[in-house]
């Protein structure tokens, strides 16, 4: 049937078409206020689901030794799962920024709560937290051997190739000093923990609060989820503080001296660079970058001479800030503060990485030449730092990485040198596009405007640092070892002496030092009960050597075999022989 109009009498009689009834509309949305974008939303969704990583094993350890704590653990839970529900419905930007501030909050309680659980620290803490012991009572920090903080299982020692090990504060200052008033009162380690732990939350919320919104998330991932920078947190790093000092120095730092002044945001960046370089060494690979980059983008703006007096401000209170931290030590023993804080470049520590080292320490019998892989290190840190000056355009978003690619190719070259500093990834990513650095000045080379000859430059700028590594890679081992080992039969297999058979294959004397290898790592220094101390060139020698304690269990069938290595630390070299198989025990 069609459809009939409504009507409606009038007082006079008429019948005119009734009004039809308007429902009520919802009130729009500010403009301010639209939905968010589907990747802010993916964004903060997967911040939630890092937050999982390692709160399991936290509840248990709580449930076990803090019930109240596993309890906070458990609301965290909810937190999470109320955040992952939210991140997908809510609606509007205002709503979704308090969705990023919800799980922002969730991830700082769980930080307090692995803090609280776990706070003793490793070496590092272990170390900071004497230093800040030693600044307290006014004695000296540098040049002091403190061995009896070590040997515990959390707490490991870095030996080095001259068969010995470090035991004294190799780190800048800083990190000790802000210790020392927690110290005061803690009078344990985890007054360091605390300033690693507090510095790498109050470094979170500083970045989360100057990225834009929609990477916020990210930043709660990056430095609190995944279990990653928490756990270099508890452990004590100083590397830590010097992240934390370095997030507002890389925020936007193409705008650093913009027309021509520092300005109070250019002098708070310097003074954080500088603070950062004396709380750890890593800050120090990241200076000679950062410089290059806001002198070529200066440039590009204003000119060389304005560009040249911008970095001059801008290093001239970097290096102040520096000075000041590191001056009462200095003054306290140059040459041991000197070496102190150079040390983990110049100690020559065991090789230890997932880098490019492994392939001589893992993979092969060894090499005559580990040198070379620290050549190729400063050779590739030379080459890109050459690279970031003649293609600033092409590399000046990627220069809070390029610093950590020369530490692949070092003998120390594990993964901490490379995640810790992730953080400064994101903020790149977030505030420096490459329409920042579109305009910095690279300098014009004749002949160099097609891709093929940039490419071939960057190449040739590159080589030298692979072509060292190669050599590294391919030198045979300098040692011939052949393994004689007394198995003992205890409760389990193991091994109690070795007699080595050496021959020294080179034409330099060598002073080899013995440890054992399954895996990756390496035991304690073997003691050598006979045997020449030097053994000379192309000489043959026969060593006895025994494992600490006397007696070295085997690994079980399932684990890789047992090496025995032998390593010199002039010239740095390693040599490996896997034990032959125990004669099994008749029964």
């Amino acid at each position: 049937m069609a459809d009939t109009p409504l009507i409606r009498a009038t007082a006079t009689g008429t019948r005119q078409p009734a009004t039809p009834a308007v429902r009520p509309t919802r009130p729009e949305r500010p403009p301010d206020d639209t939905a968010p974008p589907q990747w802010h939303r993916g964004m903060t969704l997967v911040a939630t689901i890092s937050l999982f990583i390692g709160t399991r094993s936290a509840w248990t350890h709580g449930m076990a030794s803090n019930p109240p704590i596993a309890a906070a653990i458990s609301v965290c839970y909810a937190g999470i799962l109320v955040c992952g529900v939210l991140a997908l419905c809510v609606r509007g930007r205002r709503a979704m920024g308090r969705v990023d501030l919800g799980v922002l909050t969730v991830a700082v309680v769980l930080v307090i709560c692995g803090y609280w659980l776990n706070h003793a620290g490793t070496d590092e803490g272990v170390l900071t937290a004497k230093a800040a012991s030693q600044i307290l009572r006014g004695h000296p920090v540098y040049g002091q051997d403190w061995p009896w903080l070590f040997g515990t299982p959390t707490v490991g020692v870095t030996k080095t190739m001259s068969g010995g090990a470090d035991y004294s504060y190799g780190y800048p200052p800083l990190t000790a000093l802000l210790a020392v008033p927690v110290y005061a009162v803690a009078h344990s380690t985890a007054a360091a923990t605390l300033v690693t732990t507090g510095a790498l939350i109050v470094g979170t919320l500083v970045l989360w609060r100057l990225l834009p919104p929609p990477w916020r998330s990210s930043a709660t991932a990056v430095c609190l989820g995944f279990g990653l920078l928490p756990g270099y947190a508890r452990s004590g790093y100083p590397a830590v503080v010097a992240l934390a000092l370095l997030v507002p120095t890389v925020l936007r730092w193409p705008a650093t001296g913009a027309g021509g002044r520092l300005g109070r945001y250019g002098v708070q960046r310097a003074v954080c660079l500088g603070a950062a370089c004396a709380a750890q060494q890593l800050a120090w690979f990241l200076l000679p970058f950062l410089l290059i980059g806001i002198y070529a983008v200066r440039r590009g703006d204003l000119g060389g001479r304005t560009a040249l007096v911008v970095i001059a401000r801008y290093t001239g209170i970097a290096a102040l800030t520096w000075m000041l931290i590191n001056a009462p030590f200095a003054a306290q023993g140059f040459h041991e503060w000197l070496t102190g804080t150079m040390l983990p470049i110049t100690q020559g520590a065991i090789l230890h990485g997932q880098g490019l080292m492994g392939i001589s320490y893992y993979f092969t019998a060894g090499s005559s030449r580990l040198d070379f892989y620290s050549y190729a290190s400063f050779l590739l840190l030379l080459g890109l730092l050459a690279a970031l000056a003649l293609f600033t355009r092409r590399l000046g978003p990627a220069l809070t990485v390029l610093p950590w690619l020369p530490f692949y190719l070092a003998t120390r070259s594990q993964d901490g040198y490379f995640l810790l500093m992730t953080p400064l990834w994101l903020t790149a990513a977030a505030t420096v596009p490459s329409a920042m650095v579109a305009n910095a000045w690279q300098p014009r080379i004749p002949r160099l405007h097609s891709r093929p000859a940039k490419a071939a430059l960057a190449a040739g700028l590159l080589a030298p640092a692979f072509l060292c590594a190669g050599i590294a890679v391919t030198s045979p081992p300098p040692l011939r070892l052949e393994l004689s080992p007394r198995f003992t039969h205890r409760i389990h297999e193991g091994v109690s002496s070795v007699v080595v058979r050496a021959e020294n294959t080179t034409d330099t004397a060598l002073s080899p030092h013995f440890a054992s290898r399954v895996g990756q790592g390496a035991s304690p220094w073997w003691t050598i009960v006979s045997g020449p101390a030097t053994l000379g060139p192309h000489a043959s020698a026969e060593y006895v050597v025994k494992p600490p304690g006397g007696f070295r269990p085997l690994p079980s069938r399932e684990r890789p075999r047992l090496a025995l290595i032998a390593v010199t630390g002039s010239p740095m070299t390693i040599s490996t022989a896997h034990f032959p198989a125990a004669t099994p025990v008749p029964r």
